[in-house]
């Protein structure tokens, strides 16, 4: 499955693209719940907005179900961002999709945005809500074989591993939830986990426990991926014993946690001790104008409610700024 998902290519819509002729009162960066909320109340205040983003949905198109997002009692992560896309075509946004931003430079109080394709535009303010990204394992092989057996998304990709064998990296939620998608599909589902248990919420690990076909290896990491034209075996090492084992495997799913999107503002921005953005209670950070709001930042809690309101107050927060500059 590809996980970008088009506002562009979508009928109805009123967005328009971004032009580095402009000065824009906001830019925003991310199209996720925290950034496409952000958009939607800077646009209903009146602001000159516009939005980059490298695709649109974020995290929340790579998750399975939700059951905690109000108004749902349960929703696929792909169907939620249909409904984030519904709403926001209808505003008329300037919007920019498919490349990463690079850095942001000062210009007085002016913020110039630069991306990967060498264009870049101009801002009074901004509101970064880039997101995450997935933890690599960062072992020989890995980088070699993503998309050949190496994968980071389980509800994109389960679908081409059935009746085959599989494992599943990691066992917190994201490992586990994984593990249970895979398990409806695959032959045999092998949870590594590099902890002596899972330490996934008691609800999933109930969940997880009821399928036959998962086994788990516990106070372990893979060493090494092998194979030729895609994933054969890996090379399974124990922590405690150093005892190493090699297992064929068709495909490896990597969920061992999230990065901060945050590249592109070091050395600019202040950054907490696991490179998130250091925010006030105000989505403000420590430059005048710039904001930042839901899993980039440091905001306790990742969820998706939780970026999405943390959004709606970087907009409000920044529109205060613009009245005032």
């Amino acid at each position: 499955m590809d996980t970008k998902f088009s506002i562009t290519e979508t009928e109805g819509n009123k967005l328009k693209d971004i032009n580095e002729n402009e000065l824009y009162d906001v830019i925003i960066t991310g199209g996720g719940p925290a950034g496409l909320t952000a958009a939607v109340y800077c646009i209903r205040k009146g602001i000159k907005t516009a939005l980059i983003t490298y695709n649109v949905g974020g995290q929340v198109i790579e998750t399975a179900s939700i059951e905690n997002y109000m108004g749902y009692r349960y929703i696929e992560g792909f169907e939620l961002v249909q409904k984030f896309r519904e709403q926001i075509k209808q505003f008329e946004l300037a919007f920019s999709e498919g490349y990463n931003i690079t850095n942001i430079n000062l210009e007085g109080n002016i913020k110039i945005v630069k991306l990967e394709n060498g264009k870049s535009f101009k801002t009074k303010s901004l509101i970064i809500a880039s997101g995450k990204s997935s933890r690599k394992l960062q072992v020989p092989g890995e980088n070699l074989f993503v998309g050949k057996g190496v994968h980071y998304c389980a509800v994109c990709d389960a679908p081409f591993y059935k009746n085959k064998n599989v494992i599943v990296v990691g066992g917190g939620n994201s490992g586990v939830e994984a593990a249970i998608d895979l398990a409806k599909i695959a032959e045999h589902v092998t949870i590594i986990q590099y902890e002596e248990k899972l330490t996934a919420d008691k609800i999933l690990i109930q969940k997880v426990n009821e399928f036959n076909n998962i086994e788990y290896i516990y106070s372990s990491a893979i060493k090494k991926i092998n194979g030729d034209s895609k994933v054969k075996t890996c090379d399974i090492i124990n922590k405690k014993t150093n005892d190493q084992k090699i297992i064929e495997i068709d495909g490896i799913f990597v969920e061992i946690g999230l990065i901060p999107n945050t590249g592109f503002v070091k050395g600019l921005l202040e950054l907490n001790e696991y490179n998130e953005i250091r925010i006030d209670s105000m989505c403000r950070t420590n430059i005048d104008g710039i904001f930042a709001a839901g899993d980039v930042s440091s905001v306790k809690y990742k969820q998706i409610i939780i970026a999405a309101g943390e959004g709606s107050k970087a907009a409000l927060s920044c529109y205060e700024y613009l009245l005032k500059n």
